[in-house]
């Protein structure tokens, strides 16, 4: 009886510790979930055409395009992702046209513009981006804030492009020389005037190069920025008239 007992004694025991167990692995938070490795490489950058074809270059993937499809008005311009799994297209209406996982946060499109939109950028959250006309207009969608504009006529070349800082707490105009002024906290002071006329321009992930895109497809490189394959295939009679940088 005795030995019934103590055995009966161990098997409670058991059951109250494995019950412990139980309703401690209940209470236990649950695994926290590792980030994504997929992030972007960083190297590479879009060209993008006035018929809304799309051409990648480096790390640059294909997410979409608008060519052959009709369009109301020519694209002017793209901008990338922060993710750098997609894009958004511009065109001279203010329209926008998203690929990849670009979210739509507002266009210029169905409102008169005084003069038309040449080119856009994205803030670093994915959350909204910026517009600008020929002469400088800002037009800010989403998180997208103003920091000033061409009004204080400091340009001397028409505006062909924004470029925004990393923090999103500035912007550069991007003349159609290839000198910038900037605005916020950016930093990026391009002087070095271009010999072909420029559609745009991006920023290496150093902040300390720079790709010059010009309509022909043909890229020029300062600082730490790599020289890729250029014009690409196909663009022999279509205008190249903006560059992303991953």
């Amino acid at each position: 009886m005795a030995a019934f007992r103590c055995a009966r004694g161990g098997l409670r025991r058991v059951l109250l510790i494995g019950l412990a167990v139980v309703a401690w692995q209940s209470a236990a938070p649950p695994a926290r979930a590792t980030a994504p490795t997929d992030a972007p490489s960083q190297k590479g950058y879009w060209l993008v055409a006035s018929d809304g074809s799309v051409f990648g270059f480096g790390d640059a993937g294909d997410y979409g395009s608008a060519g052959g499809t009709h369009l109301a008005k020519p694209i002017v311009g793209m901008a990338a992702t922060p993710t750098g799994h997609g894009y958004w297209l511009v065109a001279s209406d203010g329209g926008i046209f998203g690929y990849g996982d670009a979210g739509y946060y507002g266009s210029a499109g169905g409102i008169h513009l005084a003069q038309p939109i040449v080119g856009m950028s994205a803030t670093p959250t994915g959350h909204g981006y910026w517009l600008v006309a020929s002469d400088g207009g800002i037009f800010g969608y989403g998180d997208a804030g103003y920091y000033g504009s061409k009004g204080s006529g400091r340009h001397k070349k028409q505006i062909v492009g924004i470029l925004a800082t990393r923090t999103g707490h500035g912007y550069s105009l991007v003349a159609s020389d290839g000198t910038v002024a900037s605005y916020g906290d950016a930093s990026f002071r391009n002087t070095h005037a271009y010999s072909k006329a420029i559609i745009g321009l991006a920023l290496t992930p150093t902040g300390q190069g720079a790709w010059l895109a010009a309509n022909d497809g043909t890229v020029a490189t300062q600082g730490d920025a790599p020289p890729y394959a250029s014009p690409p295939a196909g663009t022999a009679n279509r205008t190249m008239v903006g560059i992303a940088g991953l």
